[in-house]
């Protein structure tokens, strides 16, 4: 994953810079079409560069998914068995739910992902059906976290770094959803292509 972010951030700069550099370099008669475009109200050059790539965040995100989409609002509690939380996963077609403590259904408890069950129940041959989901989450003290308004290559980059794939979204200690890698990914690729379509249309006068 650590090299798709890297692939992900150099080519999206790589072709932002290659597109700027050919406005840079059409010499006065577009400098002077830039000013009649100021003049006129219409966006310029810096504008542009003010506006960048990785300007979403993680509420985009949300936002973009929805409550009860893809998971993000997907969760157990630390008292459910480790059965009932894997059946609700795989019925969700899901790889991790955020756990809540009972009767606190914002207070963010932890979170149990595929690869706890694997390694926690699977590997040392415990039985998912009178395991607690509390007996082998990620508690909350040990979590990494990222808020509404993290930006999304922020996002993937803890992700990469920290070897993740479920990142829980938290504001004020209360839980606001779930996002995974694909998710980070699919909105860094959106925003590059859309702001390369924005760029191409500036410099073909569409603004």
């Amino acid at each position: 994953m650590q090299g798709l972010t890297r692939l992900v951030q150099v080519q999206g700069r790589a072709l932002s810079g290659s597109v700027l550099q050919h406005l840079r370099v059409e010499g006065s008669a577009f400098s002077s079409t830039i000013q009649a475009r100021k003049d006129s109200g219409q966006p310029s050059k810096d504008s542009l560069e003010e506006h960048g790539f990785e300007r979403s965040t993680i509420a985009d995100i949300l936002k973009e998914k929805g409550q009860k989409a893809d998971g993000s609002w997907l969760w157990c509690t630390v008292d459910e068995t480790v059965y009932d939380a894997v059946k609700h996963m795989t019925s969700h077609n899901v790889g991790a739910l955020l756990v809540v403590k009972p009767g606190e259904a914002k207070a963010l408890a932890g979170i149990i992902t595929e690869r706890d069950y694997l390694r926690k129940i699977i590997v040392q041959g415990r039985s998912s059906k009178t395991t607690k989901v509390g007996d082998i989450m990620t508690e909350e003290n040990k979590l990494i976290t990222v808020s509404p308004d993290t930006k999304v290559l922020r996002a993937m980059e803890l992700m990469t770094d920290k070897r993740i794939r479920h990142i829980p979204v938290v504001e004020n200690k209360e839980m606001k959803g779930m996002v995974s890698i694909g998710d980070v990914v699919r909105a860094v690729v959106d925003e590059h292509r859309e702001e390369l379509q924005r760029l191409s249309s500036f410099i073909q006068g569409s603004y």
